[in-house]
């Protein structure tokens, strides 16, 4: 089994989330306009985007990273166009979202969010800042590991695929109960980006490598 079970007792919010009866699938498949019109276009992606760390009125704080790699499909064949998001906390692990009470600092420099199409290779390119672990009240002295939440959309909104990205040598793994959910240690390791010194650029940023391979990386439920 390599996705995580709809209910984890150590994740404590997926006892009250987890159905408590056998899913029943519908027979009914997605209306035609979903498969056949245009879902996203150009225009509606801007160009700074996939740029975190641009969007404010000056520099964010903490470590700049880039962030690429390829979404590919079951073949591992790339999938052009895909609307790719992200997600995440700033480098001090604080989220810019009024739920998050984290007793750390906000960062004004830093929304958290970008999105980018990706290109004819199925390549997705981001620039952000390294995040921040953060506590999380699950458990006793419960600490989330640095991870970078990613959607990608297939030709509908009803098709998405949401997931983490985390980031390699993390000494919180052993301890995250959303990470050990996973059964299976190859598709743990699937979620740990590769650091890239190809991709890291000359005194500016560190470079990390990850795909997403549709119908392979664990799903984030």
């Amino acid at each position: 089994m390599t996705h995580p079970p709809y209910l984890h007792p150590a994740y404590t919010s997926t006892v009250l989330r987890a159905p408590a009866q056998e899913l029943v699938m519908p027979k009914l498949g997605p209306d035609s306009v979903e498969l056949t019109a245009p879902v996203f276009g150009d225009a509606e992606v801007g160009a700074l985007d996939a740029d975190l760390t641009r969007q404010g009125q000056g520099e964010p704080l903490g470590e700049r990273i880039i962030v690429t790699g390829r979404v590919l499909d079951s073949r591992h064949r790339p999938v052009p166009g895909a609307l790719v998001e992200v997600w995440q906390a700033n480098s001090a692990g604080r989220y810019a979202h009024e739920r998050d009470e984290h007793p750390a600092p906000l960062d004004p420099n830093f929304a958290g969010a970008g999105r980018c199409l990706t290109d004819g290779a199925g390549r997705y390119r981001f620039v952000t800042v390294k995040p921040g672990a953060y506590p999380w009240r699950n458990h006793h002295n419960a600490w989330r590991p640095a991870h970078i939440h990613f959607s990608v959309f297939g030709t509908a909104f009803t098709q998405r695929l949401v997931t983490q990205m985390y980031f390699p040598g993390d000494p919180l793994f052993p301890y995250d109960p959303i990470f050990q959910s996973i059964p299976d240690e190859q598709a743990r390791d699937r979620l740990i980006a590769r650091f890239d010194m190809d991709t890291t650029e000359p005194e500016w940023a560190l470079g990390y490598q990850w795909d997403i391979v549709l119908g392979d990386t664990p799903v984030e439920e």
